[in-house]
């Protein structure tokens, strides 16, 4: 939640001042955007290496630190160049967060838990943005000479991140087997209940061959197309304030008015991961059901005439409604890859494909296309078309491997499948373990079955 407030800062400061404070144009404005992004992305493979090599919560928590500063560090620039910096740098240290989530996620619960669990965190994105207007509504009250109301939301957002930062670095579990609030039995019993994955639960060495596996997999890199696709329609998250005022509402109006959108992703995001879960093998289905209606409010903004600011409205908000596709296509593919390493750059490409899309979408708000921004929606509604179709074909891709699979001839041999350890008096065992414990990749274990 916090982390998708603070990415979003940017947006509700556009209606509370920041652009004529700074003196930023319209291509400025955009280029703070794409920003961030560039920071993300020229991180996200360091930082999920990073994710494999330290503990999880313990990198997470300075990475938080680090970004809480950067937050309130806006408020202190006075133009374009400065707000760069640290727009750069908010996005490098944010570029770890749901990496981390999607490791830890994959460590604690099994593959159909996944669905529903990355579906809870991704839900309080919407809470962040209902939060994030009530915050903007309540600074455009504060009167303090010399201090901006866009500024008081930076440093009100910083503090709460650097609280998030210090709970982090004590609480967060770095994986079940060093969770603080599981008993000795039951971290055990956590570790034996994620064993119908097959897919491990922590591993710190990084494995050339299985990095090559993940780059040379098909579904890498048609979960990358999907994700640069959806990226484009992300860069409405910083337009959603300007276009809402657009519209001609006040900066009061429009604070509460954004607050919309985070209402509708709950929802949509909570029904989206229920019907998901309830349904066996329906990610791709149920998914790319949800960029119907955000397609139709795409025709709705373009075609209603400017007069009718309630349909206009509706449009910008119905155009949201497709997050649950890329909510349900990061914990399948979390779901549908095994192996540490693979897993860690499989995320990675997906994560930088994702920012490679946000980056490039701020570039289609121009000056020349306002206030009917036709060109952008035109982009943003072809991309909702390519979308669930390539949820689809990944669908079809997956089931075809599991018939393969299925018509290979059983294997009734039991092997011993064992492992080097060395014991605290610096002796070499072999010691003998699970097939559903190694470090094994979704290609190497013929027994993993990719779930639809």
């Amino acid at each position: 939640m916090i982390q998708f407030m603070d990415k979003t800062t940017l947006g509700s400061a556009a209606i509370l001042g920041i652009q004529e404070a700074t003196n930023l144009t319209a291509n400025q404005y955009n280029w703070l955007g794409t920003v961030y992004y560039f920071g993300y992305l020229l991180f996200e493979y360091p930082q999920n290496l990073a994710l494999q090599r330290f503990p999880v919560g313990k990198w997470l928590s300075i990475n938080i630190f680090i970004w809480a500063i950067m937050l309130a560090c806006h408020a202190a620039c006075k133009n374009f160049a400065g707000l760069v910096v640290v727009r750069f740098l908010l996005g490098a240290s944010e570029g770890s967060i749901t990496a981390g989530f999607l490791i830890v996620s994959s460590m604690f619960y099994t593959r159909t838990e996944q669905t529903l669990r990355v579906g809870y965190w991704f839900l309080m994105n919407g809470v962040a943005q209902i939060i994030s207007g009530f915050i903007s509504f309540g600074v455009l009250h504060i009167k303090a000479a010399g201090f901006e109301p866009w500024q008081w939301l930076m440093v009100i957002t910083g503090l709460l991140t650097l609280i998030l930062a210090i709970l982090f670095w004590f609480l967060f579990p770095d994986s079940p087997t060093n969770a603080w609030f599981l008993t000795p039995d039951e971290r055990t019993k956590a570790v034996q209940r994620i064993k119908e994955n097959q897919t491990g639960v922590e591993n710190k060495h990084f494995k050339m061959k299985q990095m090559i596996e993940a780059m040379t997999d098909p579904k890498t890199w048609l979960f990358a197309l999907f994700a640069v696709l959806r990226g484009i329609p992300g860069s409405l998250m910083n337009q959603h304030s300007l276009i809402i005022a657009s519209f001609g509402f006040t900066a009061l109006q429009t604070t509460l008015l954004s607050s919309v959108p985070g209402v509708i992703e709950i929802l949509t995001i909570f029904t989206g991961i229920q019907l998901a879960a309830r349904r066996p093998n329906s990610r791709a289905y149920v998914g790319a059901a949800y960029f119907v209606p955000a397609w139709l409010g795409v025709l709705l903004v373009n075609l209603l005439p400017w007069s009718n600011q309630a349909g206009l409205l509706v449009g910008v908000y119905l155009s949201t409604v497709y997050i649950p596709g890329y909510v349900l296509a990061l914990s399948w593919l979390n779901s549908t890859t095994a192996g540490h390493t693979k897993k860690v750059v499989t995320n990675a490409t997906f994560l930088s494909a994702s920012c490679i899309g946000d980056a490039v979408g701020p570039f289609m708000w121009k000056a020349q296309y306002k206030p009917r921004n036709h060109i952008p929606w035109a982009v943003i509604g072809a991309c909702y078309v390519a979308c669930p179709m390539l949820l689809l074909t990944i669908r079809a891709v997956l089931a075809r491997e599991n018939r393969l699979r299925d018509a290979e001839p059983i294997d009734d041999g039991e092997e011993d499948y064992i492992i080097e350890r060395i014991t605290e008096d610096g002796n070499c065992v072999e010691v003998k373990v699970d097939k559903e414990f190694l470090d094994m990749t979704d290609r190497q274990n013929r027994d993993f079955r990719y779930v639809l």
